[in-house]
């Protein structure tokens, strides 16, 4: 199937039976999960568990060594396809924000759609500038990195992956590097983004917010997806005695 045949009531992101291995560690086992246009699913777990592996693999950043990942019913892991396309279609925002420390936070905005949509500077200009208000840096844009707080930065990272118009967000950890008092207004942003319908899947141990944003969670542990659920059940209900002790040791 390819994205033609795509029709937005299929899952927009599509896993089954994925395995991937780091030589002889096997770190993802068999996960199958379906994420839906405009929802947002929070994935869970204890270090190691594979979580971040998971999401790396949604935009081809990690080979997979069998299973399949239809984006828009594309096949993430075919040899053909071009991974440019694919990476403009599936944003990514890091635990580090990997931002050109000699250019202005609108600049590293500007960046992508300029170079790689080759879209007019004035039109990408100005969706620049409102992506900066929209993640609350009015104000920033001639700021460098190193003039901006770590939250702040996160932010400006959040936009520029915003510039290319994705169609579904990941976000691995994103907080896990910051100070308590920046976590807050990283988390805010995301959460305006899910609730204006950006399909979103976020690997965290913002427990609360999972709670209070997520459609869905998914658990992991050791490679599998143990549990899952919507977040008024799972946090309440989870069945599986891991899941049971990950949610005692955090909650």
């Amino acid at each position: 199937m390819n994205s033609e045949n795509w029709t937005p009531d299929q899952p927009i992101v599509s896993i089954r039976d994925l395995h991937k291995a780091f030589g002889d560690l096997e770190v993802l086992k068999g996960v199958s999960l379906d994420v839906m246009k405009g929802e947002v699913i929070c994935i869970i777990g204890p270090s190691g568990s594979g979580k971040s592996t998971l999401i790396r693999c949604i935009n081809a950043l990690n080979p997979i060594n069998s299973g399949s990942i239809l984006v828009e019913g594309q096949e993430v892991h075919d040899p053909s396809l071009d991974k440019l396309e694919l990476r403009k279609k599936v944003g990514m925002v890091f635990q580090q924000y990997n931002l050109f420390p000699h250019k202005t936070a609108l600049q590293n905005v500007m960046m992508a759609p300029l170079k790689v949509l080759k879209r007019p500077k004035d039109e990408v200009e100005n969706h620049a500038r409102q992506l900066m208000a929209r993640v609350n840096l009015e104000g920033k844009e001639d700021s460098y990195p190193g003039e901006l707080s770590g939250g702040q930065q996160q932010r400006v990272a959040i936009a520029r992956s915003l510039a290319m118009n994705p169609k579904v967000m990941l976000f691995d950890e994103v907080t896990a590097a910051l100070d308590p008092e920046t976590v807050k207004e990283v988390l805010l942003a995301i959460k305006d983004l899910a609730q204006s319908g950006m399909t979103c899947i976020l690997v965290t141990h913002e427990m609360g917010f999972a709670r209070e944003i997520a459609d869905h969670i998914y658990f992991t542990d050791r490679g599998v997806i143990v549990e899952h659920g919507p977040p008024a059940t799972f946090f309440t209900e989870a069945k599986d005695p891991r899941t049971q002790e990950f949610l005692s040791q955090i909650l």
